[in-house]
């Protein structure tokens, strides 16, 4: 079966601070590259949510992380990294692999081992589906860390997805 670029590896209808960690551990998931803006942040803060902050603490107790951000701002997404002590990879242009690739292969994981989690279906799923990453699709937090009511753009996302042959919900 081919696999569909545009469709999620697991769309659990959650955001980040909900996601069990069990599911990608029992994959054998070891590194997970995060996107960080609607994904980590709900807006344009630089301060994590409490919420998504415990998620990190214990997440990397258990996995390498790696925050990897189309924004432009090495500024923006360090001031993210340092809160939680990660390496992190800014302007990384997703979909397109370049940025991604670099930081597999400095990796002693395979891809098979590498989950890559975000919000966006046409960036973060897509990305991470080319290079044969475990992909996960969350929603949006609000600074609660609970789904923002109206993600717009994930919605339009899925739509299109849809329309292009994804089961993506």
């Amino acid at each position: 079966m081919q696999r569909h670029w545009l469709r999620p590896d697991w769309d659990p209808g959650l955001t980040l601070a909900h996601l069990p960690l069990e599911p990608l551990l029992g994959r054998g998931i070891k590194v997970l590259l995060l996107d960080v803006d609607r994904t980590l942040l709900p807006g344009k803060d630089v301060v994590l949510p409490p919420a998504i902050r415990r998620w990190l603490d214990d997440a990397s107790r258990q996995l390498h992380l790696h925050l990897v951000s189309n924004n432009p701002s090495r500024q923006r997404v360090k001031a993210v990294a340092d809160q939680i002590g990660v390496d992190f990879t800014c302007a990384a242009s997703k979909p397109r692999r370049r940025a991604m690739s670099r930081i597999i292969e400095r990796l002693p994981t395979p891809p098979t081992q590498i989950a890559m989690v975000g919000d966006r279906v046409f960036t973060d799923v897509l990305a991470g589906n080319r290079l044969g990453l475990f992909t996960v699709l969350v929603r949006p937090p609000n600074a609660e860390g609970f789904p923002c009511p109206n993600d717009r753009v994930q919605r339009l996302e899925r739509r299109l997805a849809r329309l292009l042959g994804s089961a993506a919900r």
